[in-house]
């Protein structure tokens, strides 16, 4: 047999299908179905007038509230007057084929990545972009994009925006990599500006290779994760952030404080750019084109014939 019978009630049906079908007798079959003869005899008595009010209720408030269980329609028939307990109602919701729909868990996107998780060994090999939101004094949402050298520390973007999407952050990538070269890898979490197909497929022909964190998992992305606790507590914190054309240039101000002249404990007290020049002091174009005057900032570079100042 197709299924196993573990009720009575259960066994009672396939015995009574066993016969109709003609297979054997209601003796045999209560015999190899290990039935008793009173149960496959027995026959319920009709519902009474109270009990099919009661029905009634429970299926218009189910259909009412299709996401609660017996146990809050249970509560709310004893709320109305009515006298049972939730097993009750429970019994009778499956007799009726009333349930909860189970809740469809949400399949997450995920990026592929088409490199191995790596620590970076010098510059210019793992990078690392992320978001991080905020908001102006009269409630405009603020979301700004970061684009991290994980060796080095250098912030190469930090740009404040209402909304970035996936074209736009393809954009600010490419400046970055025309004023600083291209990077060997690509960190980042599963966010859909990230594992956008554009994206990916931009990524894939220019031979960078991406690292896709696992979802719920910011410690596997914590160069970043840490310079924007940095960023919060030594800017966003102290700054009223009136307009968006104000936040571009307090948050501008701050990626050139922290690239020139902030210490970094990791980099022996050394800013990041210096630690840079000190590591690569005539670094050679490695860009997808030319490089070109600009950091893709509005800013002009700062010069690399002598380390810069602390």
């Amino acid at each position: 047999m197709r299924k196993t019978a573990l009720s009575p009630a259960h066994r009672r049906d396939l015995a009574q299908k066993m016969v109709v079908e003609g297979i054997c007798s209601g003796r045999a079959a209560c015999r190899i179905l290990r039935v008793a003869r009173s149960t496959y005899w027995y026959r319920g008595r009709p519902l009474s007038a109270a009990e099919e009010q009661l029905r009634k209720r429970l299926r218009e408030l189910s259909e009412q509230h299709p996401r609660y269980g017996y146990r809050r329609i249970a509560a709310l028939l004893r709320q109305q007057g009515w006298r049972v307990g939730k097993r009750q109602v429970q019994r009778l919701r499956r007799a009726e084929g009333l349930r909860v729909p189970p809740t469809k868990r949400k399949v997450q996107r995920r990026g592929v990545s088409t490199g191995w998780p790596v620590r970076a060994t010098h510059r210019g090999h793992v990078w690392t972009w992320d978001f991080i939101a905020d908001a102006t004094v009269r409630g405009g949402a603020l979301k700004m994009l970061t684009i991290l050298d994980e060796y080095t520390r250098e912030c190469h973007v930090l740009r404040a925006d209402r909304a970035l999407r996936a074209a736009e952050v393809l954009c600010w990538l490419e400046r970055a990599i025309v004023e600083h070269g291209a990077p060997e890898h690509l960190r980042s979490d599963n966010g859909p500006e990230f594992i956008a197909n554009a994206v990916q497929r931009w990524l894939r022909e220019h031979q960078i290779k991406t690292i896709y964190i696992d979802p719920g998992s910011p410690w596997q992305n914590g160069f970043v994760e840490s310079f924007h606790g940095r960023f919060r507590d030594e800017c966003l914190n102290r700054e009223q952030l009136w307009t968006l054309t104000e936040a571009r240039v307090v948050v501008e101000d701050y990626r050139q404080e922290y690239n020139q002249r902030r210490p970094h404990r990791k980099l022996g007290y050394r800013s990041p750019m210096r630690f840079a020049f000190e590591q690569s002091p005539s670094p050679s174009s490695v860009g997808l084109r030319p490089p070109y005057d600009g950091d893709g900032q509005n800013q002009p570079p700062m010069a690399t014939s002598t380390p810069p100042s602390d």
